[in-house]
C-alpha cells in the first residue's frame, strides 16, 4: 500500500466526527488568516506614530492588537482542544477495532506472533498513526495558510524582493523528498524493536518466579538490556534524520534574511520602501520561517505515522478465523465421531494427526494417553475448531462441526485446563465467566458448592466480591481449578475437553477437584488428555496415540492385559508395574 493510499485510509477514521473536525478546521484557518495581519499592523503602526503622528492610529493600534491576540488566543484553544478530542476517538477507534480482531484471529496466528508485539501495536503503534492522521494535518493545513498569506502580504509590499524566497525553495524541498524514505525504514525498524522489547519484559512479569529460581536475572536483563537499546538507537536515528532539515532552512533564512537587508536598506534610501514598510517586511519573514521549519519537520512524525499505520492495518486486515459454518445445533446429546482425520501444523515436517478414528458416546468418558508429540492435545484442538483438520471429518450428533457456526458449536463444549486460565477480576465474575448469560447469584453459589469451592471462597475477605489477582496469583493451584471447574458447570456444556486438572496439584487438593471433576463429568461427554493413572483408570476407554495415530483403545484392565504400548506408558511414565 503506497504512502498516500494509507493517509487516505487513515482519514476514513476522522470522518465519522467531521462536525469537530469541521470546528478544529475552521478554529485553525482563522488561527492561520490572522497570522499576516501581525506584520501588517506594523507598518501603518510605524508610519502612523513615528513617522506622521496621527492621533487616530496612535489610538486604535493598541486596540486592535489587544483584538487581534485575543482572537487568535481563543482560536489557538478552541483548534487545540477540538484536535485532541478528534485524535482520541481515532485511538479509541483503531485500538477497539484491533482488539476486535485479536479476538477473532486464528490460533496459528497466536503461534507465530509474540504477545509482546501484539501488545506494542496496540499500545504504541496506534499513538503514531494519529500524529499522521490529526497532528500532520494541522500542522499542514495550517502553516500552509500562513506561508501563503505571508508570501502575499509580502508580494503586496515588494514583489521583487519576495522573490528570493523562491531561489532556496526547492533545496528545502530536496532534503525532504531524500530523508522521508529513510524516515519510514527507520520507523519500521523502532517498531518492530519495540515490538521485541515489550514481548521480553511481559515474559519477565509473567515468569518471575521461574527467573528467580533458575538465576535468570542476569540473562534477561542482557536480553531486554540489548532490545532497549536497539530502540535507543532506532530512536536516535530518527532524530537525526528527523532533525537534519534544521540546518538547511536556518541557512536558507539567513542568506535570505541578508540578501533582504542588503537590498531592502538600499530601496529604502531610495525612497521605494517607508521605514515602516521595511519593518513589516523583515517581520513576515521573521514569521514565514517557523511555518516553513514545521512543515518540513512533519516529514518525520509523518513516516513515523505511515509506518505505524503499515503495521496496525496490517493486524486489522487478518483474516478472522473461518466461519463458514452455518447450522446451529439445539439439544445437544454429545456424541462425538472423528472419521480418518489427519492434521498437519503449519510450517511442519511430519503430520500430527493420521487417520484417526473414534466415537464418544453420550455421557462417555475417553481418556487420551501417550508419549510426548503423540497427537493428544491436537486431538483436543480440533474439537472447538482452534485448527481445522487437513483430511477426514469430525462429527458432533452426527454434524460435521465445519458446518456449524462456531458460536454453536463451542456453546456446547467445556474445557478445564492443567494450568486454569482466571482474570484478574472478583470470584463471582470469573464463574458466572462460564455462562456467557446473565446468572443469578444463587446459580453462582451452586457452582461454587458442586466445585467443592465455597468453602475456601467463603473464608476470603471479600467472599465471592474478592478480587483473586492476574491468573488469580492469590489462589492456591487448587482453589485456581476448583474456580475453573465452577466456570464449567455453570456453562452446563454436553461436551467437556479436560487436559488434566489434577496433575500439578497436592493429594490434598487432587482429592478434591477429583471430587469435583466427578460432578463435572457426569451425564457429559468427556475426552481426558491424561498424565495421571488415576484419572485413566476411571474413564470407560483408553486410546493411546502414538506418532498421530492410534495404537491401542480399551479399558484399563484390558490394556494392561495387552502388554503394548500403554503397559509401557504405565512402567515408565506413571510409575506403576504392568500388573497394577
Amino acid at each position: 500500500m503506497t504512502g498516500r493510499d494509507l493517509y487516505l485510509r487513515l482519514l476514513t477514521y476522522v470522518k465519522p466526527y467531521w462536525r469537530q473536525f469541521g470546528v478544529a478546521l475552521f478554529a485553525m484557518i482563522l488561527l492561520a488568516a490572522t497570522e499576516p495581519a501581525i506584520p501588517a499592523l506594523l507598518k501603518p503602526m510605524l508610519d502612523g506614530t513615528f513617522v506622521d503622528k496621527d492621533p487616530d492610529v496612535i489610538r486604535w493600534t493598541p486596540v486592535i492588537l489587544i483584538g487581534l491576540f485575543l482572537i487568535r488566543g481563543s482560536m489557538s484553544f478552541l483548534n487545540g482542544v477540538a484536535f485532541e478530542w478528534v485524535a482520541g476517538k481515532v485511538v479509541l477507534d483503531l485500538r477497539r477495532q484491533m482488539f476486535e480482531r485479536i479476538m477473532t484471529l486464528p490460533t496459528a496466528y497466536f503461534d507465530a506472533n509474540s504477545t509482546g508485539n501484539l501488545i506494542a501495536r496496540v499500545t504504541f503503534n496506534v499513538n503514531q498513526v494519529t500524529n499522521a492522521s490529526t497532528k500532520v494535518l494541522t500542522v499542514l493545513v495550517k502553516d500552509s495558510i500562513i506561508v501563503i498569506g505571508l508570501l502575499g502580504y509580502m508580494f503586496y509590499l515588494n514583489w521583487l524582493l519576495t522573490l528570493i524566497m523562491f531561489v532556496l525553495l526547492p533545496m528545502i524541498a530536496l532534503i525532504v523528498r531524500l530523508l522521508a524514505k529513510r524516515l519510514r525504514r527507520i520507523s519500521r525498524s523502532l517498531q518492530q524493536a519495540m515490538g521485541d522489547m515489550t514481548h521480553v519484559l511481559e515474559e519477565g512479569v509473567r515468569g518471575h518466579k521461574v527467573i528467580k529460581v533458575f538465576a535468570g536475572k542476569d540473562y534477561e536483563e542482557r536480553r531486554f538490556d540489548k532490545l532497549a537499546n536497539w530502540v535507543r538507537r532506532y530512536n536516535m536515528k530518527t532524530k537525526v534524520a528527523g532533525m537534519a532539515h534544521e540546518p538547511a532552512v536556518e541557512l536558507a533564512a539567513a542568506l535570505m534574511m541578508a540578501v533582504l537587508i542588503y537590498v531592502g536598506t538600499h530601496e529604502t534610501v531610495a525612497g521605494e520602501l517607508t521605514v515602516g514598510g521595511f519593518v513589516s517586511l523583515m517581520a513576515a519573514v521573521g514569521l514565514i520561517f517557523s511555518p516553513i521549519k514545521r512543515l518540513t519537520s512533519i516529514n518525520e512524525a509523518l513516516q513515523k505515522g505511515l509506518a505505524a499505520a503499515e503495521n496496525v492495518f496490517e493486524l486489522i486486515d487478518q483474516e478472522a478465523e473461518r466461519d463458514a459454518g452455518e447450522r446451529q445445533l439445539s439439544d445437544v446429546k454429545g456424541r462425538l465421531t472423528f472419521c480418518n482425520v489427519g492434521f498437519r501444523y503449519p510450517s511442519a515436517k511430519r503430520d500430527a494427526l493420521k487417520e484417526v478414528s473414534f466415537e464418544a458416546a453420550p455421557g462417555e468418558t475417553i481418556a487420551l494417553v501417550g508419549r510426548s508429540g503423540g497427537g493428544k492435545t491436537t486431538v483436543a484442538a480440533l474439537i472447538p475448531r482452534f485448527y481445522s483438520p487437513g483430511s477426514g471429518t469430525i462429527l458432533l450428533d452426527g454434524t460435521d462441526i465445519e458446518e456449524l457456526t462456531l458460536h454453536s458449536l463451542r456453546a456446547n463444549l467445556s474445557y478445564v485446563g492443567q494450568e486454569s486460565v482466571l482474570f484478574d477480576d472478583t470470584v463471582a465474575a470469573n464463574i458466572a465467566y462460564g455462562a456467557g448469560r446473565q446468572v443469578t447469584q444463587e446459580a453462582i453459589e451452586q457452582a461454587a458448592r458442586d466445585a467443592h469451592a465455597l468453602e475456601f471462597i467463603q473464608r476470603l475477605p471479600g467472599g465471592f466480591e474478592s478480587q483473586i489477582g492476574e491468573d488469580g496469583v492469590r489462589l492456591s493451584g487448587g482453589q485456581r481449578q476448583r474456580l475453573a471447574i465452577a466456570r464449567a458447570l455453570i456453562k452446563d456444556a454436553p461436551v467437556l475437553l479436560l487436559d488434566e486438572a489434577t496433575s500439578a496439584l497436592d493429594t490434598e487438593s487432587e482429592r478434591m477437584v477429583q471430587e469435583a471433576l466427578g460432578r463435572l463429568t457426569a451425564n457429559r461427554t468427556t475426552l481426558v488428555i491424561a498424565h495421571r493413572l488415576s484419572t485413566v483408570k476411571h474413564a470407560d476407554r483408553i486410546l493411546v496415540l502414538k506418532e498421530g495415530r492410534i495404537v491401542e483403545q480399551g479399558s484399563h484392565e484390558e490394556l494392561i492385559r495387552l502388554e503394548g504400548e500403554y503397559t509401557e506408558l504405565c512402567r515408565h511414565q506413571f510409575g506403576v508395574k504392568a500388573q497394577e
